[in-house]
């Protein structure tokens, strides 16, 4: 996560919400563009050690953040004794909507996009508060929430909304399953593999301030500014969205714990989107586990595409393209000239790299070679950096005649996922980050794969898909 390296305002405020004054934190960092408002619930407050450690969090990536009690200190020593105040989501959504509209009329706060993490009863509160005020609400996160007890107003939310739950907890991880599938608007469900409901587990919190700071820092960078004078318009622009489509949702599992958990996650997710009985191929070495899950799901055929990056001059770890088996090549020229690559070395380095995939191809595809003429062809990876293999990959497929062809892909930056939606027909990514590194930073276990292991992998779905015609 990039850190904000520039000086961080912090004051005490009060703010006015209809007839009552709340109590709040806010933090604002030089230069910050948009502010995230906290909505607490089930007997927390502004205090919450585990809000603060988000807050922190997005402050250190240049997002302001107002941490604020929802309820007075009278109303909170009450709701200890008779716990009826933190499940009133009405009234905890209208001190949301008041604190909101006090963010917009101040004036150091007054031009910044504005976005939600709500946790708990708070996460319900808070999209109620997004769907009566989308001409002020950009994105909202909810952590370990109860969005189910927002009722119909799910559906009225257009506020890109990311909700993160604990894998073992499993009644909550049910609730945001179903309140998912509720809602219109572009959404995601990020589960935080071996997390309960209170993120306690080391390292769990950590991953929850990850995913809120880059969903934030994506949908509140480059949104029109609206404050409460400019509603009118908003709200026509709103009730033209109504009628556009459902932009659709995903769920993913970070960090996955390997590249088969990751390989059935994206098999879901395809699975989703109808394809069946496709080509499944794997970029060897570390596509080919998710894409032997792929195919077992997809009832598909599978096989390996095997593209070699070209080695910038002595720079071996920098890609400046990449080539296949049967010789289709990919040259980023610009990387290549600033690597001091010219056209003798990039031809020379291209035979090269050729001739090594030839041989892995050969190895890993000599016994079964598939026919992709007029087929649907699914790409596998288990994640796309720089994207150069891939689109060699696609290029050399698309040449086979194959009918479509899609990558499928766990991870990538976004702007090599921009560039394969350009040679692809279709790009299934789940999880694109702006702050994207390295692939095996997603991953719990990374562990390289061998050679033996992806001829082990082949022998064994075709053992399987044998066994399976033989019935």
């Amino acid at each position: 996560m990039r850190k904000h390296r520039g000086t961080v305002s912090k004051r005490a405020v009060t703010i006015l919400s209809g007839p009552v004054a709340l109590q709040g934190d806010l933090t604002v960092p030089t230069g910050a563009e948009a502010i995230v408002l906290f909505a607490h619930g089930s007997g927390s407050s502004r205090h919450s050690t585990r809000n603060q450690f988000v807050a922190r969090a997005l402050a250190e990536a240049g997002l302001g953040t107002l941490l604020m009690d929802l309820l007075t200190e009278e109303e909170e020593t009450r709701d200890l004794v008779t716990m009826e105040l933190r499940f009133d989501i009405p009234l905890l959504a209208e001190r949301l909507m008041g604190a909101t509209e006090w963010v917009a009329s101040q004036e150091t706060t007054s031009r910044m996009r504005i976005g939600y993490f709500g946790a708990s009863t708070g996460a319900a509160a808070a999209l109620i508060a997004a769907a009566e005020r989308p001409e002020l609400v950009g994105a909202v996160v909810s952590r370990g929430g109860r969005p189910d007890l927002a009722g119909q107003a799910l559906a009225r939310v257009r506020a890109p909304t990311l909700l993160i739950v604990g894998g073992n907890d499993d009644t909550v991880l049910s609730l945001n399953e179903e309140a998912l599938d509720r809602m219109t608007c572009e959404r995601n469900l990020g589960v935080i593999a071996g997390a309960t409901h209170l993120f306690e587990e080391p390292g769990a919190l950590g991953q929850v301030a990850t995913l809120a700071s880059r969903w934030f820092r994506k949908h509140l960078q480059g949104l029109p500014v609206a404050t409460a004078a400019h509603s009118d318009q908003a709200d026509e622009e709103v009730e033209r969205a109504d009628d556009g489509p459902d932009r659709g949702h995903s769920r993913f599992e970070v960090p996955f714990r390997d590249r088969r958990e990751a390989g059935r996650l994206l098999a879901k997710e395809l699975r989703r989107r109808g394809f069946a009985r496709p080509v499944v191929l794997g970029i060897p070495r570390g596509g080919v586990p998710l894409a032997a899950e792929v195919a077992a799901m997809l009832k598909g055929d599978l096989g390996v595409i095997v593209a070699r990056k070209l080695r910038a001059p002595m720079q071996p770890e920098l890609a400046i393209g990449a080539v296949t088996a049967d010789g289709t090549l990919y040259v980023d020229w610009g990387t290549a000239a600033l690597a001091g690559a010219d056209v003798e070395y990039v031809e020379a380095e291209a035979n090269q790299r050729a001739e090594e995939a030839r041989r892995r191809e050969e190895r890993f595809n000599g016994h079964r070679l598939l026919s992709l003429q007029g087929r649907t062809v699914i790409v596998v990876d288990d994640g796309i950096a720089t994207g150069a293999t891939a689109i060699a990959a696609v290029r050399s497929i698309k040449a086979r005649g194959a009918g479509k062809v899609v990558l499928a892909v766990p991870v990538g930056s976004p702007s090599s996922t921009d560039a394969l939606r350009k040679e692809a027909d279709e790009v299934v990514c789940m999880v694109e980050d702006p702050a994207f590194f390295a692939v095996g930073e997603f991953y719990v276990d990374f562990s390289q794969v061998e050679d033996d292991d992806v001829d082990a992998i082949l022998r064994a779905y075709e053992g399987r898909s044998e066994s399976t015609d033989a019935r």
